[in-house]
């Protein structure tokens, strides 16, 4: 007999799950380069629509097939008896699409680590492995009633089953696809590539935390007791608890190492708490939560530092760090601080290195068995249709490589592509010499003598000083002015600063440019002007260069020279 409140809590947890794809989604985008939006977005989405048929036609019966303890039957489009396996009151349609979206996270996680260089038809494939094979057969041995589940391991609602699976299918990839290019010098040591949009990154994180209430709490999959009713409770104050704590050790500790707290890597921290909380969210107290928290707040900003610096893996969001290393943790964890109201009793709370060694078998066994299933999987695709796009095409991103997007932000002005001067990178010339291919032609001088002398004032600054700069210049006189956006850097070459604890170098900074052409006002006043209100006596106030201007025309009259820079009707 089926429970409507069971029922509806499952669906709702299953709706949740699914919206976590949109913060995965934001989340890589924001964290890789504008270049590569389009195909962050475009994986993002297919890995939801692969997996979904895959699971449906033989992930779901591996999974929770009644086979043996290693794996359980093939069963496509789930025809078969599912009773042994169907929590209470649950129809089997139900319990299908829960089960369905966290196979889809389980392979969205992968896509952050090995994003901006991996080949679109690669990931597709790739991804369909790890959502027909790979998933529903380490989930068997844990949900399925494998052979890790009847040894009493614990892993609620998927820090090892879900996350870790992704983290180590992330760290193969990641290894074997190599590093972007010039994330790495020629001395070895990495350069910091900057995600072009923080407040997408931020949203997606702000959409994960939210959507974790589902992923954790609604897989008590039974709202129909006090029982469950108490054990969803504590796994929304745990997983909300652990996150915060997780957050606040990160602010703390790259303030303290990096003298200012990090952005990135704090969002990261908040990802890691929730990943490493939800093996044991029900089976920890509040205080075991935080705790928790406060170790994975630590050890996100030591791992992403780890594979940055020591490893050379390149992972543009910490998927492995979050997903691989915190789940991990999570799952270990879980046999120190259980306290016996969902499992048997943690290290901590005297329950013996019982628990905690199943833990760790568990954890160990799987990463093994993912490990060695995905690298054949990835040197397969390697030696055939290829893992890694063409050099070229990482260059120019593969939004138009891959997908013929021109941009992901058409009307919006994007920050130029640094590379650094030391990276190889071949430029195809034309076959016609550059005098030959642009002729250069002397313009006349349109001025006539006696006519009054124009000149341009290019004044470049603090994009904060913009506003009191105009209200200064009109108050002069000046009518008119062309404002652009611009970066660049003076001999200090920016200011040093730490990007997920990788120092920034030779930075360019955002400038505003403001372009004036005068003849009526004198220079200097414009200039004494400018001055006024943009030193501070900092480095980084800004430049004045002047210019001798040959011609002004006013399009709309036709008046040339001087009459063309008077605002007369």
């Amino acid at each position: 007999m089926y429970s409507s409140v069971n029922t509806i809590w499952v669906l709702l947890g299953a709706a949740l799950v699914f919206f976590m794809q949109a913060g995965f989604s934001m989340c890589e985008a924001g964290f890789t380069r504008a270049k590569n939006t389009g195909n962050i977005l475009m994986k993002n989405l297919m890995d939801f629509c692969i997996g979904t048929p895959v699971f449906w036609l033989a992930g779901f019966g591996i999974m929770f097939g009644a086979g043996n303890g290693l794996f359980g039957w093939f069963d496509p489009l789930i025809r078969g008896d599912y009773s042994h396996a169907l929590p209470s009151g649950v129809p089997l349609w139900a319990f299908a699409i829960f089960q369905t979206v966290f196979c889809a996270t389980s392979a969205t996680i992968v896509s952050g680590a090995m994003a901006e260089r991996t080949k679109f038809s690669a990931y597709c494939i790739y991804s369909a492995a790890i959502s027909l094979l790979i998933y529903p057969v380490s989930g068997h041995w844990i949900w399925g009633g494998g052979w890790l589940a009847g040894m009493g391991f614990h892993d609620f609602a998927g820090s090892t089953a879900v996350h870790m699976v992704g983290g180590i299918c992330a760290l193969i990839g990641a290894k074997i696809l190599g590093p972007r290019i010039g994330k790495y010098g020629k001395d070895g040591k990495p350069r910091a590539i900057l995600g072009h949009n923080l407040s997408i990154a931020a949203l997606g994180v702000f959409i994960l935390w939210f959507c974790w209430f589902g992923f954790n709490g609604c897989s008590t999959v039974g709202m129909d007791s006090d029982d469950l009713m108490d054990t969803a409770s504590r796994v929304f104050f745990n997983t909300n608890l652990a996150t915060a704590a997780a957050a606040c050790t990160t602010l703390a500790l790259t303030w303290i190492r990096y003298r200012k707290p990090d952005v990135s890597m704090t969002y990261n921290a908040a990802l890691a708490g929730l990943v490493g909380i939800t093996a044991g969210c029900d089976a920890v107290s509040p205080l075991g939560a935080a705790v928790m928290g406060l170790v994975f707040g630590a050890v996100i900003v030591f791992s992403v530092e780890f594979f940055d610096r020591k490893a050379r893996i390149d992972d543009p969001v910490g998927a492995i760090s979050v997903h691989g290393v915190c789940g991990a943790l999570g799952t270990l964890l879980t046999g120190l601080f259980a306290t016996g109201s969902t499992t048997e009793k943690g290290l901590l709370y005297g329950g013996g290195f019982h628990l905690l060694g199943v833990q760790a078998l568990g954890v160990f066994s799987v990463a093994a068995f993912v490990a060695v299933m995905i690298t054949a999987v990835f040197l397969i695709l390697k030696h055939t249709v290829g893992l890694r796009a063409d050099p070229q095409d990482e260059i120019s991103g593969l939004d138009v490589s891959e997908h013929g997007l021109l941009t992901a932000y058409a009307g919006f002005a994007v920050s130029p592509e640094m590379i650094s001067a030391e990276e190889d990178v071949t430029v195809t010339a034309g076959e016609v010499p550059p005098a030959e291919a642009v002729p250069v032609k002397r313009v006349p001088d349109f001025r006539e003598e006696g006519q009054p002398k124009f000149t341009k004032v290019e004044i470049i600054c603090k994009e904060a000083r913009l506003e009191p700069l105009k209200n200064a210049m009109m108050s002069i006189g000046i009518t008119g002015m062309t404002v652009s956006h611009v970066m660049g850097c003076g001999q200090q070459k920016g200011k040093l600063e730490y990007y997920r604890g990788i120092p920034v170098e030779a930075t360019l900074l955002p400038k505003v440019q403001v372009d004036i052409v005068v003849s009526r006002v004198p220079v200097r006043s414009v200039i004494d002007a400018a001055k006024k209100v943009l030193y501070t006596g900092h480095i980084g106030d800004g430049k004045i260069f002047v210019y001798d201007v040959e011609n002004v025309v006013k399009v709309r009259t036709g008046e040339e020279g001087y009459d063309a820079l008077q605002d007369v009707e």
